[in-house]
């Protein structure tokens, strides 16, 4: 049931964002659904593929694809009925920014609860990675049929946060169960990415010293 929960969220959340992404590129009505196709049930398709759970759920059981397609068009329609001013698209912006965290949070803990119930390999390893894959995966196929560099390489703590939050949830997991850990995951991604948007704390960028390219002065004649 935790695991349907947090499918559902994070499907719905990323449709959203998928398909609002789709809408910025002013695509029609087919491409905007295949964004927050792509966007929400992709990563989870990767992690079961890594997993060996084949075919992959998103195809055996169909629900997440028709909430997906559903959302889309939902969101497709209120869209061309809302005029959008300045104003607007700063509140579209938030909505976005809200509905990509969800979906950070909420399949980080589906994909990292997939790996502590197949049990296999290193307790944190295996399933650090089926999270954070979960998590950004479907959001990087969106970025890049969409033409844009994924946001995963350009913003800081955004996979950041996912494997933490994974982190969190395989140290806690033995300790107080699935459900403790998995709320626990999923409100430490939304906190760490939240805080990241609000005060916009950025990792470190190497950058190469500017006086590598300070011009020497001529000698004085």
């Amino acid at each position: 049931m935790t695991w349907i929960l947090f499918d559902w969220a994070g499907t719905l959340a990323f449709a959203v964002s998928g398909a609002m992404v789709g809408l910025s590129r002013r695509m029609d009505i087919f491409g905007v659904t295949v964004l927050a196709l792509l966007t929400a049930v992709g990563g989870g398709m990767v992690r079961d593929v890594l997993a060996g759970v084949t075919p992959p759920v998103a195809l055996t059981e169909p629900t997440d694809l028709l909430l997906s397609v559903a959302t889309a068009v939902i969101v497709s329609c209120v869209y061309a009925a809302v005029s959008i001013d300045r104003k607007q698209r700063h509140t579209m912006t938030m909505l976005y920014e809200l509905s990509d965290t969800i979906g950070l949070a909420s399949f980080t803990v589906t994909g990292t609860l997939r790996g502590l119930t197949l049990g296999t390999g290193d307790p944190y390893v295996f399933p650090m990675m089926l999270g954070v894959i979960t998590a950004v995966g479907g959001g990087m196929l969106r970025d890049l049929m969409a033409q844009r560099v994924p946001v995963v390489l350009r913003m800081d703590v955004y996979a950041v946060a996912s494997l933490a939050g994974a982190w969190l949830m395989c140290w806690s997991w033995p300790r107080w169960g699935a459900y403790v850990s998995s709320w626990l995951c999923f409100l430490f991604v939304l906190l760490l990415r939240g805080c990241a948007i609000h005060y916009g704390w950025q990792l470190y960028h190497p950058r190469p010293s500017s006086r590598i390219f300070r011009r020497r002065k001529p000698p004085k004649s």
